[in-house]
Protein backbone atom coordinates (compact mmCIF):
# COMPACT_ATOMS: atom_id res chain seq x y z
CA UNK A 1 0.00 0.00 0.00
CA UNK A 2 1.12 3.54 -0.59
CA UNK A 3 3.12 4.91 2.34
CA UNK A 4 1.67 7.88 4.13
CA UNK A 5 3.57 11.11 4.21
CA UNK A 6 2.98 14.33 6.19
CA UNK A 7 3.18 16.24 2.95
CA UNK A 8 4.19 15.72 -0.66
CA UNK A 9 7.94 15.18 -0.94
CA UNK A 10 9.71 17.10 -3.65
CA UNK A 11 13.21 17.54 -4.88
CA UNK A 12 14.48 20.42 -7.01
CA UNK A 13 17.92 20.54 -8.62
CA UNK A 14 18.69 24.00 -7.26
CA UNK A 15 22.21 24.85 -8.51
CA UNK A 16 23.23 22.08 -10.85
CA UNK A 17 26.11 20.95 -8.64
CA UNK A 18 24.78 22.05 -5.27
CA UNK A 19 24.40 19.45 -2.51
CA UNK A 20 21.18 19.95 -0.58
CA UNK A 21 20.40 18.03 2.58
CA UNK A 22 16.68 17.54 2.99
CA UNK A 23 15.40 16.74 6.46
CA UNK A 24 12.14 15.11 7.37
CA UNK A 25 10.08 17.13 9.81
CA UNK A 26 9.07 13.81 11.37
CA UNK A 27 12.68 13.01 12.33
CA UNK A 28 13.03 10.18 9.84
CA UNK A 29 16.50 9.37 8.43
CA UNK A 30 18.21 12.03 6.37
CA UNK A 31 18.36 11.68 2.59
CA UNK A 32 20.79 13.54 0.40
CA UNK A 33 20.19 14.75 -3.09
CA UNK A 34 22.83 15.95 -5.49
CA UNK A 35 21.97 17.30 -8.90
CA UNK A 36 24.05 15.86 -11.70
CA UNK A 37 26.84 18.20 -12.83
CA UNK A 38 26.56 19.76 -16.28
CA UNK A 39 29.17 21.15 -18.62
CA UNK A 40 28.44 24.83 -18.02
CA UNK A 41 29.09 26.50 -14.66
CA UNK A 42 26.20 27.75 -12.59
CA UNK A 43 25.36 31.27 -13.65
CA UNK A 44 22.96 32.02 -10.82
CA UNK A 45 24.13 30.46 -7.54
CA UNK A 46 21.55 29.37 -5.06
CA UNK A 47 21.13 31.85 -2.26
CA UNK A 48 21.03 30.83 1.38
CA UNK A 49 17.39 31.91 1.84
CA UNK A 50 16.32 29.61 -1.01
CA UNK A 51 18.12 26.64 0.55
CA UNK A 52 16.68 27.48 3.97
CA UNK A 53 13.22 27.60 2.47
CA UNK A 54 13.73 24.21 0.81
CA UNK A 55 14.82 22.69 4.11
CA UNK A 56 11.91 24.21 5.95
CA UNK A 57 9.23 22.84 3.67
CA UNK A 58 10.69 19.52 2.53
CA UNK A 59 10.33 16.08 4.03
CA UNK A 60 12.64 13.14 3.43
CA UNK A 61 12.73 12.11 -0.21
CA UNK A 62 11.44 8.54 -0.23
CA UNK A 63 11.94 6.20 -3.15
CA UNK A 64 8.43 4.93 -3.75
CA UNK A 65 8.21 1.98 -6.13
CA UNK A 66 5.42 0.54 -8.19
CA UNK A 67 2.84 3.26 -7.82
CA UNK A 68 3.65 4.07 -4.22
CA UNK A 69 4.22 0.62 -2.79
CA UNK A 70 7.84 1.20 -1.95
CA UNK A 71 9.97 3.69 -0.09
CA UNK A 72 13.58 4.47 0.60
CA UNK A 73 15.95 7.42 0.55
CA UNK A 74 16.85 8.54 -2.95
CA UNK A 75 20.30 10.01 -3.56
CA UNK A 76 21.75 10.84 -6.94
CA UNK A 77 25.29 10.90 -5.56
CA UNK A 78 25.45 7.59 -3.70
CA UNK A 79 26.39 4.39 -5.51
CA UNK A 80 24.33 1.24 -5.03
CA UNK A 81 25.30 -0.89 -2.05
CA UNK A 82 26.96 -4.17 -2.87
CA UNK A 83 25.94 -7.43 -1.27
CA UNK A 84 28.45 -8.39 1.40
CA UNK A 85 26.37 -10.42 3.81
CA UNK A 86 26.63 -14.12 4.50
CA UNK A 87 24.06 -16.83 4.98
CA UNK A 88 24.21 -19.80 7.27
CA UNK A 89 24.65 -23.27 5.83
CA UNK A 90 21.95 -25.83 6.46
CA UNK A 91 20.92 -29.12 4.96
CA UNK A 92 21.46 -29.17 1.20
CA UNK A 93 19.07 -31.01 -1.05
CA UNK A 94 18.08 -30.83 -4.68
CA UNK A 95 14.66 -29.62 -5.71
CA UNK A 96 14.24 -31.53 -8.93
CA UNK A 97 11.16 -29.54 -9.80
CA UNK A 98 13.23 -26.41 -10.38
CA UNK A 99 16.44 -28.32 -11.05
CA UNK A 100 18.20 -26.13 -8.51
CA UNK A 101 20.31 -26.79 -5.44
CA UNK A 102 19.57 -25.18 -2.10
CA UNK A 103 22.79 -24.14 -0.36
CA UNK A 104 21.44 -22.51 2.77
CA UNK A 105 18.60 -24.62 4.03
CA UNK A 106 16.29 -27.49 3.29
CA UNK A 107 14.47 -27.46 -0.03
CA UNK A 108 11.92 -30.26 -0.17
CA UNK A 109 12.19 -32.34 -3.31
CA UNK A 110 9.19 -31.82 -5.56
CA UNK A 111 7.62 -33.68 -8.45
CA UNK A 112 9.78 -34.15 -11.54
CA UNK A 113 6.75 -34.33 -13.82
CA UNK A 114 6.91 -31.83 -16.66
CA UNK A 115 3.76 -30.08 -17.79
CA UNK A 116 2.15 -31.82 -20.75
CA UNK A 117 -0.23 -29.11 -21.89
CA UNK A 118 0.46 -25.83 -23.62
CA UNK A 119 -0.44 -23.71 -20.59
CA UNK A 120 -1.02 -26.02 -17.64
CA UNK A 121 1.69 -25.84 -14.97
CA UNK A 122 0.60 -28.69 -12.69
CA UNK A 123 3.48 -30.79 -11.44
CA UNK A 124 6.13 -28.06 -11.69
CA UNK A 125 7.55 -26.66 -8.45
CA UNK A 126 4.32 -27.53 -6.63
CA UNK A 127 6.16 -28.66 -3.51
CA UNK A 128 8.94 -26.08 -3.43
CA UNK A 129 9.62 -25.45 0.24
CA UNK A 130 12.44 -23.67 2.00
CA UNK A 131 13.26 -22.63 5.52
CA UNK A 132 16.64 -21.66 6.96
CA UNK A 133 18.36 -18.93 8.93
CA UNK A 134 19.86 -16.09 6.90
CA UNK A 135 22.79 -14.67 8.82
CA UNK A 136 23.22 -11.59 6.63
CA UNK A 137 23.42 -8.72 9.10
CA UNK A 138 20.46 -6.98 7.48
CA UNK A 139 18.27 -10.11 7.73
CA UNK A 140 19.42 -12.17 10.73
CA UNK A 141 16.27 -14.26 10.68
CA UNK A 142 14.74 -17.39 9.18
CA UNK A 143 13.69 -17.13 5.53
CA UNK A 144 10.59 -19.20 4.76
CA UNK A 145 8.79 -19.97 1.50
CA UNK A 146 6.24 -22.69 0.76
CA UNK A 147 4.47 -23.35 -2.53
CA UNK A 148 1.57 -25.78 -2.92
CA UNK A 149 -0.81 -26.65 -5.73
CA UNK A 150 -4.48 -27.62 -5.77
CA UNK A 151 -6.43 -28.63 -8.85
CA UNK A 152 -6.58 -25.04 -10.09
CA UNK A 153 -4.43 -22.83 -7.86
CA UNK A 154 -0.73 -22.42 -7.15
CA UNK A 155 -0.48 -20.97 -3.62
CA UNK A 156 2.39 -19.23 -1.88
CA UNK A 157 2.88 -18.74 1.84
CA UNK A 158 6.10 -16.98 2.84
CA UNK A 159 7.61 -14.39 5.12
CA UNK A 160 9.23 -12.38 2.33
CA UNK A 161 12.73 -12.61 3.79
CA UNK A 162 15.44 -13.31 1.19
CA UNK A 163 17.31 -16.60 1.34
CA UNK A 164 20.61 -15.21 0.09
CA UNK A 165 23.20 -12.60 1.06
CA UNK A 166 21.93 -9.03 0.82
CA UNK A 167 23.40 -5.55 1.01
CA UNK A 168 23.33 -3.27 4.02
CA UNK A 169 19.94 -1.83 4.96
CA UNK A 170 19.31 0.88 5.96
CA UNK A 171 21.84 2.67 3.73
CA UNK A 172 22.43 6.15 2.37
CA UNK A 173 19.96 5.65 -0.46
CA UNK A 174 17.38 3.57 1.39
CA UNK A 175 16.49 4.26 5.05
CA UNK A 176 14.38 1.14 5.56
CA UNK A 177 15.02 -2.06 7.52
CA UNK A 178 14.20 -5.53 6.18
CA UNK A 179 11.34 -7.11 8.14
CA UNK A 180 9.28 -10.29 7.84
CA UNK A 181 6.04 -10.00 5.89
CA UNK A 182 2.84 -12.03 5.72
CA UNK A 183 3.07 -13.11 2.07
CA UNK A 184 0.10 -14.99 0.68
CA UNK A 185 -0.66 -15.39 -3.01
CA UNK A 186 -2.91 -17.50 -5.19
CA UNK A 187 -1.97 -17.85 -8.86
CA UNK A 188 -3.61 -19.80 -11.62
CA UNK A 189 -2.29 -23.31 -12.08
CA UNK A 190 -3.68 -23.25 -15.61
CA UNK A 191 -2.81 -19.78 -16.91
CA UNK A 192 -4.69 -18.52 -19.92
CA UNK A 193 -3.08 -16.24 -22.49
CA UNK A 194 -5.16 -13.31 -23.68
CA UNK A 195 -4.89 -10.60 -26.32
CA UNK A 196 -4.81 -8.02 -23.51
CA UNK A 197 -1.63 -6.53 -22.12
CA UNK A 198 -2.13 -5.69 -18.45
CA UNK A 199 0.27 -3.36 -16.66
CA UNK A 200 1.27 -4.63 -13.22
CA UNK A 201 3.38 -3.37 -10.33
CA UNK A 202 2.80 -1.53 -7.07
CA UNK A 203 -0.48 -2.60 -5.44
CA UNK A 204 -0.92 -5.16 -8.22
CA UNK A 205 2.07 -7.43 -7.66
CA UNK A 206 3.97 -8.46 -10.78
CA UNK A 207 4.87 -11.87 -9.40
CA UNK A 208 7.05 -13.72 -6.90
CA UNK A 209 10.44 -15.36 -6.97
CA UNK A 210 10.39 -18.90 -5.57
CA UNK A 211 11.90 -17.65 -2.31
CA UNK A 212 8.74 -15.64 -1.64
CA UNK A 213 10.27 -12.23 -2.40
CA UNK A 214 8.05 -10.12 -4.62
CA UNK A 215 8.88 -8.54 -7.97
CA UNK A 216 8.17 -4.83 -8.37
CA UNK A 217 10.26 -3.41 -11.19
CA UNK A 218 8.89 0.12 -11.56
CA UNK A 219 9.00 3.03 -9.13
CA UNK A 220 6.55 5.77 -8.24
CA UNK A 221 9.22 8.44 -8.54
CA UNK A 222 8.49 11.14 -11.10
CA UNK A 223 9.93 14.37 -12.45
CA UNK A 224 8.18 17.22 -14.18
CA UNK A 225 9.40 18.90 -17.35
CA UNK A 226 11.60 21.34 -15.46
CA UNK A 227 13.46 18.57 -13.62
CA UNK A 228 11.77 18.91 -10.24
CA UNK A 229 11.27 15.39 -8.92
CA UNK A 230 9.38 13.49 -6.24
CA UNK A 231 9.40 9.87 -5.22
CA UNK A 232 5.79 9.90 -4.05
CA UNK A 233 2.81 11.27 -5.91
CA UNK A 234 2.55 12.57 -9.43
CA UNK A 235 4.54 15.76 -9.66
CA UNK A 236 5.20 15.01 -13.31
CA UNK A 237 4.87 12.50 -16.12
CA UNK A 238 8.50 11.31 -16.25
CA UNK A 239 8.72 8.03 -14.33
CA UNK A 240 12.09 7.44 -12.65
CA UNK A 241 13.79 4.07 -13.08
CA UNK A 242 15.40 2.28 -10.12
CA UNK A 243 18.28 0.79 -12.11
CA UNK A 244 20.90 2.68 -14.14
CA UNK A 245 19.00 5.93 -13.83
CA UNK A 246 21.55 8.13 -12.11
CA UNK A 247 19.35 8.18 -9.01
CA UNK A 248 20.37 5.91 -6.17
CA UNK A 249 17.53 3.98 -4.61
CA UNK A 250 19.93 2.10 -2.37
CA UNK A 251 19.60 -1.17 -4.29
CA UNK A 252 22.05 -3.97 -3.50
CA UNK A 253 23.83 -6.38 -5.86
CA UNK A 254 20.58 -8.35 -6.15
CA UNK A 255 18.91 -5.29 -7.71
CA UNK A 256 16.69 -5.13 -4.65
CA UNK A 257 15.93 -2.80 -1.78
CA UNK A 258 13.39 -2.27 0.99
CA UNK A 259 9.99 -0.59 1.24
CA UNK A 260 8.95 1.48 4.29
CA UNK A 261 7.08 -1.50 5.72
CA UNK A 262 10.20 -3.66 5.54
CA UNK A 263 9.41 -5.60 2.35
CA UNK A 264 12.57 -6.56 0.48
CA UNK A 265 11.78 -6.78 -3.25
CA UNK A 266 13.45 -7.07 -6.65
CA UNK A 267 13.68 -4.40 -9.34
CA UNK A 268 15.88 -6.50 -11.59
CA UNK A 269 17.81 -9.74 -11.89
CA UNK A 270 17.76 -11.52 -8.47
CA UNK A 271 21.44 -12.41 -8.67
CA UNK A 272 21.80 -13.94 -5.21
CA UNK A 273 18.89 -16.31 -5.70
CA UNK A 274 20.09 -17.33 -9.16
CA UNK A 275 23.57 -18.05 -7.83
CA UNK A 276 22.07 -20.06 -5.00
CA UNK A 277 20.28 -22.34 -7.48
CA UNK A 278 23.66 -23.06 -9.02
CA UNK A 279 22.55 -23.85 -12.56
CA UNK A 280 25.13 -21.76 -14.35
CA UNK A 281 24.45 -20.97 -18.00
CA UNK A 282 21.19 -22.83 -18.29
CA UNK A 283 17.50 -21.99 -18.36
CA UNK A 284 16.61 -21.29 -14.76
CA UNK A 285 13.06 -21.12 -13.44
CA UNK A 286 13.06 -18.42 -10.76
CA UNK A 287 9.41 -17.66 -10.10
CA UNK A 288 5.84 -17.20 -11.19
CA UNK A 289 4.10 -14.14 -12.61
CA UNK A 290 0.78 -12.80 -11.37
CA UNK A 291 -1.01 -14.51 -14.24
CA UNK A 292 0.48 -17.92 -13.39
CA UNK A 293 3.03 -18.15 -16.20
CA UNK A 294 6.64 -19.03 -15.27
CA UNK A 295 9.57 -16.61 -15.08
CA UNK A 296 13.08 -17.55 -16.18
CA UNK A 297 16.38 -15.72 -15.69
CA UNK A 298 18.82 -14.53 -18.31
CA UNK A 299 19.30 -17.70 -20.39
CA UNK A 300 17.07 -19.44 -22.92
CA UNK A 301 17.21 -21.55 -26.05
CA UNK A 302 18.46 -19.71 -29.13
CA UNK A 303 15.50 -21.14 -31.05
CA UNK A 304 12.41 -20.69 -28.89
CA UNK A 305 10.79 -23.95 -30.00
CA UNK A 306 13.90 -26.13 -30.12
CA UNK A 307 15.21 -27.58 -26.86
CA UNK A 308 18.26 -28.86 -28.74
CA UNK A 309 19.34 -25.39 -29.80
CA UNK A 310 22.19 -23.60 -28.07
CA UNK A 311 21.66 -21.73 -24.83
CA UNK A 312 22.16 -17.96 -25.12
CA UNK A 313 21.60 -14.77 -23.17
CA UNK A 314 18.04 -13.67 -23.91
CA UNK A 315 17.67 -10.06 -25.03
CA UNK A 316 14.75 -7.73 -24.49
CA UNK A 317 13.30 -5.76 -27.41
CA UNK A 318 13.59 -2.30 -25.89
CA UNK A 319 15.98 0.48 -26.86
CA UNK A 320 16.49 4.17 -26.17
CA UNK A 321 14.19 6.36 -28.20
CA UNK A 322 15.97 7.91 -31.13
CA UNK A 323 14.18 11.21 -30.69
CA UNK A 324 14.08 12.76 -27.24
CA UNK A 325 10.85 14.56 -26.45
CA UNK A 326 11.17 18.34 -26.43
CA UNK A 327 9.58 18.61 -22.99
CA UNK A 328 11.85 15.99 -21.37
CA UNK A 329 14.09 17.24 -18.56
CA UNK A 330 17.52 17.99 -20.04
CA UNK A 331 19.73 14.98 -20.75
CA UNK A 332 22.63 17.02 -19.36
CA UNK A 333 20.86 16.82 -16.01
CA UNK A 334 19.20 13.40 -16.31
CA UNK A 335 20.88 10.94 -18.66
CA UNK A 336 18.96 8.74 -21.08
CA UNK A 337 17.68 5.75 -19.15
CA UNK A 338 16.64 7.83 -16.16
CA UNK A 339 12.98 7.62 -17.13
CA UNK A 340 10.71 4.83 -18.27
CA UNK A 341 9.70 7.09 -21.15
CA UNK A 342 13.28 7.01 -22.48
CA UNK A 343 12.66 3.50 -23.82
CA UNK A 344 10.63 2.16 -26.70
CA UNK A 345 9.62 -1.36 -27.68
CA UNK A 346 10.69 -2.50 -31.14
CA UNK A 347 9.15 -5.79 -32.18
CA UNK A 348 11.84 -8.20 -33.34
CA UNK A 349 14.74 -6.16 -31.98
CA UNK A 350 15.46 -8.84 -29.40
CA UNK A 351 13.96 -12.15 -28.38
CA UNK A 352 10.97 -11.00 -26.35
CA UNK A 353 7.67 -9.18 -26.58
CA UNK A 354 6.63 -5.99 -24.80
CA UNK A 355 6.06 -7.91 -21.55
CA UNK A 356 9.53 -9.50 -21.72
CA UNK A 357 8.00 -12.84 -22.60
CA UNK A 358 7.74 -15.35 -25.43
CA UNK A 359 6.19 -18.73 -26.20
CA UNK A 360 8.59 -21.64 -26.41
CA UNK A 361 9.94 -24.80 -24.83
CA UNK A 362 11.68 -24.89 -21.46
CA UNK A 363 13.15 -27.75 -19.41
CA UNK A 364 10.01 -27.84 -17.27
CA UNK A 365 7.65 -27.40 -20.23
CA UNK A 366 9.00 -29.44 -23.17
CA UNK A 367 5.78 -28.96 -25.13
CA UNK A 368 6.06 -25.20 -24.87
CA UNK A 369 4.45 -22.48 -22.79
CA UNK A 370 4.33 -18.72 -22.66
CA UNK A 371 6.95 -17.53 -20.18
CA UNK A 372 8.71 -14.37 -19.00
CA UNK A 373 12.36 -13.48 -18.55
CA UNK A 374 14.47 -11.43 -16.21
CA UNK A 375 16.92 -9.64 -18.50
CA UNK A 376 20.10 -7.64 -18.00
CA UNK A 377 18.66 -4.60 -19.76
CA UNK A 378 15.38 -2.69 -19.60
CA UNK A 379 12.72 -3.65 -18.57
CA UNK A 380 14.85 -5.97 -16.35
CA UNK A 381 11.68 -7.66 -15.05
CA UNK A 382 8.34 -7.64 -16.81
CA UNK A 383 6.13 -4.58 -16.30
CA UNK A 384 3.03 -6.21 -17.79
CA UNK A 385 1.47 -9.65 -18.20
CA UNK A 386 -0.21 -11.37 -21.13
CA UNK A 387 -2.28 -13.86 -19.13
CA UNK A 388 -5.69 -13.50 -17.57
CA UNK A 389 -5.70 -12.11 -14.03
Amino acid sequence: SKPTSPSETTMTAYGRSQMIRIFDIGALPVARLAARPVARPVTRPVTRPVIQLAIAIAVVFIAACGGGSDGGGLNTSVAATTSTGTTSTGTTSVDTTTAGTSTAGTAVTGSTTAATTANGTAGVACTYSYGAFNSSSSVNAISMSNWTCSATVRALSANGLPDHAVGTFPNAGNPNTIAAQAVSASLSLNPSATATVTTVGGPRTTGYVLNGVKIDASTAGTCNDTGTCTAIGNIGTWNIEAINSGFSFGTDSNNAHVQPGGAYHYHGMPEGFISKLGKGQAMTLIGWAADGFPIYARYGFSAATDANSAIKVIKSSYQFKANVAANRPATSQYKLGTFQQDYEFVAGLGDLDECNGRTGVTPEFPNGIYHYYATDTYPFLQRCVKGQL
